[in-house]
């Protein structure tokens, strides 16, 4: 009978050793689960966020991260960063700190800044460089050669406010045409071709600039600033997967390697381009993520 009682003791303490060791066990993989390799990314069509996204992408995946993209608007992709619940993690063309300032004054400070994805941004209105003005202050005078029409972007983008703003303090006799950034390089392009005069608002980093002799128009006036786009997550982002926030805090490229990436995009398709690009440049990638 003792020897029964010492076995039961024995079998219990074994069991209740398996109990304990599967509990723990199903608590790792839960709390693997929750940290598992996702990262949600938020992009406008602007040809270089769209650039930093799809290398992004390429190299995260390259890491076992399950990458998903989003496309919205900018002012949407600001408001649903700021929630509590969002959806998405990061923004890698954040214009900061003058573009977009009204967006950073609503939301910023729910938002995080991880680093800057390229540190010389600038904006304002480009022109070919056959047209024979160098000024937004002589455009008035050559109104009829422009057909008075500045051939704008999205209305929710900074440099379409900034040039209403720039259409009233140099007292323009000019519409802005709201279209987008596709639209707008078409429209540059076949002006190009026919050698019309034309006006765009314009930014660096765009591809545009290493396929035509563009030039931007002086702006006495300061109303085009210049900016970083800045890499910017969502609260907790950082905690939440650390690696791909060193990633981010990391990840800047120059004006070549911008062109030489957005290239190959236009070349050969957003998926593709990028891949390529990292593959040719997969040591500098990778050395962020440490």
């Amino acid at each position: 009978m003792l020897k029964l009682r010492k076995l039961g003791i024995l079998l219990g303490v074994a069991l209740l050793t398996v109990s304990v060791s599967s509990c723990k066990n199903g608590e790792k993989k839960k709390e693997e689960g929750e940290n598992k390799k996702e990262v949600s990314i938020f992009y406008p069509n602007w040809s270089e966020g769209v650039a930093f996204t799809y290398l992004a992408k390429a190299a995260l995946e390259s890491h076992d991260y399950e990458v998903t993209l989003t496309n919205l608007a900018p002012g949407l992709i600001y408001g649903e960063l700021s929630k509590d619940d969002s959806k998405g993690d990061v923004f890698l063309d954040a214009w900061l700190p003058n573009t977009h300032k009204d967006y950073w004054a609503d939301y910023g400070d729910k938002l995080v800044v991880l680093g800057e994805a390229f540190s010389e941004g600038t904006t304002g209105l480009v022109v070919p460089t056959y047209v024979t003005i160098n000024s937004i202050e002589e455009l008035n005078a050559n109104k009829d050669k422009f057909k008075g029409e500045i051939i704008g972007i999205g209305g929710g983008a900074g440099i379409h406010a900034n040039t209403v703003k720039a259409i009233d303090l140099y007292g323009l006799d000019y519409e802005q045409i709201t279209s987008s950034g596709p639209a707008m390089v078409a429209s540059l392009e076949k002006a190009i071709r026919d050698k019309e005069w034309i006006v765009v608002t314009g930014w660096k980093p765009h591809f545009k600039w290493s396929q035509n002799d563009l030039k931007y128009l002086k702006d006495p006036k300061g109303v085009y600033p210049k900016d970083a786009c800045t890499i910017i997550s969502r609260r907790g982002f950082k905690e939440d997967q650390p690696e791909a926030a060193t990633f981010f805090k990391n990840f800047n490229l120059d004006e070549g390697q911008l062109a030489e990436l957005m290239t190959a995009i236009k070349d050969k398709g957003e998926e593709a381009g990028a891949t390529e690009w990292y593959e040719a440049n997969k040591v500098l990638v990778d050395s962020w993520m440490k």
